[in-house]
């Protein structure tokens, strides 16, 4: 999860949170999404397009170290029906909550000093710097929420067979000629002088 400034990619939905001016209070934001960051986001994640999305989100700093993310994502993606390659919309609503820590660096396998990750789900996730982006987060789970496997309502893999396989032509199945066929044709014809 990418949550702050130190890194060479910089989010297309880039909202920064300067935790330390946050103090104990809660922090909420209103994301709404411009055209050129809806574009970009669709691009990323491969959407035909992203009408609208737009999250609600905040953070709360907690004492010990530990920042919640909670927030409620709503848009719109149109995506390719991976049968048919039709455009499919998808309408969001999903809510989210994530939990970051502070200093997880205590963390480390005694033999080879190397962090060690907690695959639990609840585990929290680290954070580094004082510098929260919220729009990658709202990014991320956009990517999450998403249908990997679009398809458009009522098609069946079989009303896409034929089509792969080149229509419903008749007759016997074309012969298909062996990548060295060339070569052992050459090999069995007759050599002249040596």
């Amino acid at each position: 999860m990418t949550q702050n400034t130190d890194n060479k990619h910089k989010s297309e939905l880039e909202r920064l949170v300067d935790l330390e001016r946050m103090g104990s209070k809660d922090t909420a934001l209103e994301i709404v999404a411009s055209d050129a960051e809806r574009a970009a986001l669709a691009k990323r994640f491969g959407f035909l397009s992203l009408p609208a999305f737009s999250a609600r989100v905040t953070v709360d700093r907690r004492p010990g170290g530990q920042v919640i993310v909670e927030g409620r994502l709503r848009g719109t993606i149109i995506q390719a029906c991976v049968l048919s390659l039709d455009p499919v919309t998808q309408e969001l609503d999903d809510a989210f909550r994530l939990v970051f820590a502070e200093d997880l660096s205590d963390e480390r396998d005694p033999e080879s000093g190397e962090a060690v990750l907690n695959a639990q789900a609840d585990a929290p996730e680290p954070l580094n710097g004082n510098m929260l982006d919220v729009g990658e987060i709202v990014a991320e789970q956009l990517s999450l929420t998403a249908d990997p496997y679009p398809r458009r309502p009522g098609i069946k893999l079989e009303d896409v067979l034929p089509k792969l396989r080149g229509g419903n032509r008749r007759g016997p199945p074309e012969q298909r000629r062996h990548p060295f066929a060339g070569l052992a044709a050459l090999r069995d014809k007759p050599r002249r002088g040596r």
